[in-house]
């Protein structure tokens, strides 16, 4: 992706969340200038994975296959494997109308996917086979606490307030109809480095950046050759 493509969509999203009453915490709002001087004060944003996050998977169409992703709050694995701790994340996401997120399951995370505002969030559900997606297999989910059977392959949508909850090995992909949806996500705790994995091998998690102009922020994945 090019950068100034990115730094477009930072702003865009930004405005997007904030004409739904969502406002992100003050770290959102740091230059790259700011967060290489305080690199040592902000190591457990850093290190944690929190902020921007803007990813067409590696399939250069960020309006046909993309998401836009902030991670607010997030703990670390070490916490869950003791049993205490900060046990959870949460991801503030927007799904562009038509814009596909690929199909992809996680073996770690569980989490719940909500529908803030805008458009339709629709999901397609597979079960799992011996960790490959299996497209003659269903699963079971809960939708706001309420138990759904899910055939291969159906379509689950989900109209603004409404929830899925999704465990590891639902293989899941969304897009949004009639308009961008705001998504929340509230999760264990995220690791989006080990625990994606996508149907289509040609998927990766993050994108390559051609630096054509300065960032206005910094990405997640710009962390470790910026602030080393």
């Amino acid at each position: 992706m090019k950068r100034s493509d990115i730094n477009r969509i930072i702003r865009e999203g930004e405005a997007f969340m904030r004409s739904h009453g969502y406002v992100l915490p003050p770290f959102s709002r740091m230059s790259p200038v700011e967060m290489t001087e305080r690199r040592q004060e902000i190591a457990n944003i850093t290190g944690a994975g929190l902020g921007w996050d803007i990813t067409d998977f590696g399939l250069g169409d960020f309006e046909k296959t993309g998401l836009f992703l902030f991670t607010t709050r997030n703990g670390r694995i070490e916490d869950l494997k003791q049993g205490r701790g900060m046990l959870y994340a949460e991801k503030a996401m927007i799904s562009r109308k038509d814009q596909l997120t690929p199909m992809h399951k996680h073996v770690f995370k569980t989490e719940d996917i909500i529908n803030r505002g805008g458009g339709t969030l629709v999901l397609e559900l597979f079960g799992d086979t011996d960790g490959i997606c299996d497209r003659d297999k269903g699963t079971t989910v809960a939708c706001d606490g309420i138990l759904r059977t899910i055939a291969p392959g159906e379509k689950l949508s989900l109209v603004p307030g409404e929830s899925v909850t999704l465990v590891p090995g639902d293989w899941h992909g969304f897009w949004a109809e009639g308009g961008d949806v705001f998504v929340a996500e509230v999760s264990t705790v995220n690791d989006d480095n080990t625990d994606n994995y996508f149907e289509n091998p040609a998927v990766s998690r993050f994108s390559g950046i051609e630096e054509d102009e300065a960032p206005v922020h910094l990405l997640v994945s710009d962390y470790g050759p910026w602030l080393r």
